[in-house]
């Protein structure tokens, strides 16, 4: 039996998944990877975090990698 199946998610603690990255507009899908955000989940693209060397320009904090979401949890809240 898989663990997957026994596990109870709350679908409001995920991150917010922004649609584009805030400095230049580009898409970035939920499922995609080359996205990064900060610790506030300020999101930008990955040519954006590379100009502003992975430090986010609201917060100041360390920009990584977004995490990808599954497609079939895209939708789920």
């Amino acid at each position: 039996m898989l663990l997957a199946l026994h596990l109870n998610i709350d679908w409001t603690q995920m991150l917010d998944m922004k649609p584009a990255c805030e400095r230049c507009d580009t898409p970035l899908a939920p499922h995609a990877h080359g996205a990064f955000i900060c610790s506030f989940e300020d999101t930008f693209c990955a040519d954006c975090a590379d100009e502003l060397d992975e430090v986010c320009p609201k917060c100041r904090g360390e920009l990584v990698d977004r995490p990808a979401r599954p497609k079939k949890a895209s939708g789920a809240r």
